[in-house]
This record gives C-alpha cells, structure tokens and sequence, in this order.
C-alpha cells in the first residue's frame, strides 16, 4: 500500500512530535527562521502571479495554485512551522510530551518563523521586487496588508480557525503519503482553497503585512497606493500585531490543536473502556 491509513498517521506524528520537541532550541529557532521564509516565498510567488492576470478572480485562482510551493518547502526541505507543530497536541494527549515542551516549541518556532517572515518582506520590498507591472505589486502589497489589518477581531478569529483546520489537514495527508509525489499532490488542495477562500494564517500575515508596512514607508509605493484609493489608515505596526496576528493565532491554534490533532487523538488513540 502507497499510503499510511489515519490510523498510522497518528501514530507515527508521536514520534515525530517527540522530535520536534527535543531539538536544541538554537537549531529549532533556524529550522523556524527557514520555515518563515519558505512560507513568504510562497506568498510573495502567489501575489506576483496573481497581479500579473488582469482579470482578478483568474488572478486569485492562479495564485492559490503557486501558495502551497510555500508548504512543499516546509515539509520536504526540513523546517518548523508553527501553524503544523499545532498538531503537537497528538503526542501531549498520549503522554509522549510535556506541555511545557509543547509550549516551548510553540514559542521559539512562532519568533523565530516571525524572524524568517520580516527578512523576506524586507528582502522583496527593499530589492524593489514589488515595483513590478508599474508598482502594481505594490498595489497589491499594501491593499493586502491594509484589509488584513482591517478584519474584525471575530472574523480574524474564524477565519484562523478555518485556515489551520485546512493546513494541518494538508500536514496530515502529507504524513500519510510514502513518496515525495504524494506529499506534494496531498498537500495541494488543502492550502490551494485556504488561500482561495481568504482565509487567515498566522505566519503568512507575517509576510504579508510587514511587506505591506515596508511599501508603504516607501514614497512612490505609498504614492500609487493612494492613486489606486486604497486607505491605508488601518495599516500600523500596532493593528499588525493586536488586530490581526492576536486572533489569527488564537484561531490557527483552535482549527489546528483541537479541531484536527486532538479531534484525530480521540478517533484513532484514546484509549476506551471496555
């Protein structure tokens, strides 16, 4: 059989959780590091493909379809991803971890996918990469950011919840494939609707809405963003952080720890009464 079932998928993320959680924190930080730039690659291909179709809607499809480029390189190059390490709490209901170490890997690898997230916004905006199609990208950049920055806090908390059930299904059928083939084709569909559909991931925003911050300290990217009459009001260090990535992170933990990693522990590894 090319596939592991459900069931062995469970039990095998035991052990790979267990890893997860012993990995010296300096080597786990980079692994994060790396993790935040495969995922703004991603984000930064998707966007570039996406502005370069001038119907919007054939745009958004086009750019869903390059996202999970981001994922592939996370699972197959070896990184941490804070979003997939919410499926730690498989090996904390079977007693394999601590949740102090649960939470600590959950901290390192969030700063240090943040670390990765800042330096490949900074990387395309200060190269001046969003200066494509006539500074349409950064168009595109800065009136990402800002409706992101706009969300109302349930919104931004729903749409997390949806987005990490979604990626941490994507996680799963990709432990569930034998080859590099399988891994790639599992993982697609999962993140290819998350992103169609608009909804929120944690470490993504961190790309998105730092590229958009640096663009819009910039005069001539500010100035076309206005031309477009995009308000660029909302868009703040301080809304980045309290209205967005606050509930997005909350959301992403709920959709992620609870409604697959502990949904799929009580399916497959709770122990029952006879």
């Amino acid at each position: 059989m090319n596939l592991f079932t459900p069931a062995e998928v469970a039990k095998n993320y035991i052990a790979a959780g267990k890893g997860k959680v012993r990995t010296p924190v300096p080597k786990m930080f980079l692994l994060a590091v790396l993790a935040g730039v495969f995922i703004a690659m991603g984000g930064i291909g998707a966007t570039t493909a996406a502005v370069s179709i001038p119907l919007p809607s054939v745009g958004k499809l086009v750019g869903a379809c390059v996202f999970p480029g981001g994922l592939t390189m996370v699972l197959l190059a070896g990184s941490e991803l804070f979003t997939g390490n919410c499926l730690l709490t498989i090996p904390l209901l079977e007693k394999e971890i601590t949740a102090a170490g649960m939470a600590k890997n959950w901290v390192v690898v969030y700063l240090g996918n943040f670390a990765g997230s800042l330096l490949a916004a900074a990387g395309v905006v200060f190269s001046h990469q969003v200066s494509l199609f006539n500074n349409g990208m950064a168009v595109s950049v800065i009136s990402t950011a800002a409706g992101k920055c706009s969300l109302p806090f349930g919104d931004a908390l729903i749409k997390g919840i949806l987005c990490n059930f979604l990626v941490c299904i994507a996680v799963w059928i990709s432990f569930a494939a034998k080859d590099v083939a399988g891994k790639i084709a599992g993982l697609f569909f999962p993140i290819m609707i998350f992103v169609l559909s608009g909804f929120e991931h944690s470490i993504a925003n961190m790309y998105y809405i730092a590229a958009g911050l640096f663009a819009k300290n910039i005069p001539v990217y500010a100035q076309a963003a206005a031309e477009a009459g995009i308000d660029t009001g909302s868009l703040t260090w301080g809304n980045f952080l309290v209205a967005n990535l606050l509930p997005v992170t909350i959301g992403n933990i709920i959709g992620g720890a609870v409604c697959v990693g502990s949904a799929y522990w009580l399916i497959y590894l709770k122990k029952t009464e006879k």
